[in-house]
């Protein structure tokens, strides 16, 4: 039978301090994406996210450029991902239906009977190659140059999310390593919500967004974030805000928001900044989407 005996958790890249270069690297463009597994197997083909939940009948058109791939069996990682008009991928543009969309393969863990994972990153890629051609809809994740302080140099240029520095010697394993390191360019997180305050002048539903993060299994206030909106996705989160709605704060630090409504902290929101204070609060935030792809337990929070 054409099945695949094992399903993954992918690997997951550290962050770095600062660009740099290795011989034994290569440098990716970091995507904006949702990070997805795709599986084959015979005629069926299955996308799953990061936290396991079924995704193939959202991106039916994704899954469909699988399963037309001639091998029987395949498992692939990569991240879906849309794209504005100047080919960089922006999370707001798939969160909200919009932009270009393809799907961005950049690992290959078993393909035709044969387990990968024992494989080094430099024999997975040229697999992943000789087995995908690039199409449409199915890219091949972009190296940006063999030097990775140029590398960073293009990605800050183009307007990137920043870069993911690769060990071509590295095997395949699951969870956080230090064989993939991310540069980022902009600061851009997940953070779980944990209520809203009220709105003023002309704004309707709420007017700002009450931001957190897990430190010691306690959620951590990280002040709030009142751009980025339009009135569809006040009314939309509006909606999706009412059953979640409870009297105490979910946080374990204080709040200092006079009238704050607060929530179960269930929900988790993508955010652009430009840093962080040195007590954790964040500047000039922009709201840039749900992400339902991750657990807010996921959500850890990162000392500045």
């Amino acid at each position: 039978m054409d099945v695949i005996p094992f399903r993954i958790s992918p690997m997951l890249a550290s962050l770095a301090d600062a660009p740099f270069s290795n011989p034994n690297w290569i440098f990716e463009e970091k995507y904006d994406g949702v990070r997805m597994w795709a599986y084959k197997e015979g005629k069926k083909v299955s996308l799953i996210p990061r936290n396991g939940i079924d995704r193939t009948a959202r991106y039916s058109s994704i899954a469909n450029a699988v399963k037309a791939l001639k091998h029987k069996t395949l498992a692939l990682d990569g991240e879906i991902i849309a794209t504005d008009s100047r080919k960089v991928s922006r999370f707001q543009l798939l969160q909200r239906g919009k932009g270009i969309l393809q799907f961005a393969l950049f690992d290959i863990v078993y393909a035709n009977g044969d387990d990968l994972r024992r494989k080094k990153l430099s024999h997975r890629r040229e697999t992943l190659e000789q087995l995908v051609a690039p199409s449409e809809l199915l890219i091949l994740s972009a190296r940006l140059d063999p030097d990775g302080v140029k590398a960073f140099q293009i990605a800050a240029q183009r307007g990137l999310e920043g870069v993911i520095a690769k060990n071509l010697s590295s095997f395949y394993v699951e969870g956080r390593s230090r064989e993939w390191l991310k540069v980022k360019v902009h600061q851009e997180d997940e953070f779980v919500i944990g209520g809203f305050t009220q709105p003023s002048g002309h704004r309707n539903y709420f007017g700002a967004l009450l931001l957190g993060a897990y430190s010691g299994g306690k959620l951590r206030y990280m002040g709030k974030v009142g751009t980025g909106f339009d009135e569809k996705t006040l009314a939309s989160l509006n909606r999706t805000f009412q059953p979640l709605i409870r009297a105490k704060s979910p946080f374990a630090t204080e709040v200092r928001e006079r009238g704050a409504t607060y929530l179960s902290p269930r929900l988790v929101v993508q955010i652009s900044y430009t840093e962080q204070t040195r007590d954790g609060k964040l500047r000039h935030p922009v709201y840039l989407g749900l992400r339902d792809d991750k657990s807010p337990k996921e959500v850890i929070w990162k000392e500045p």
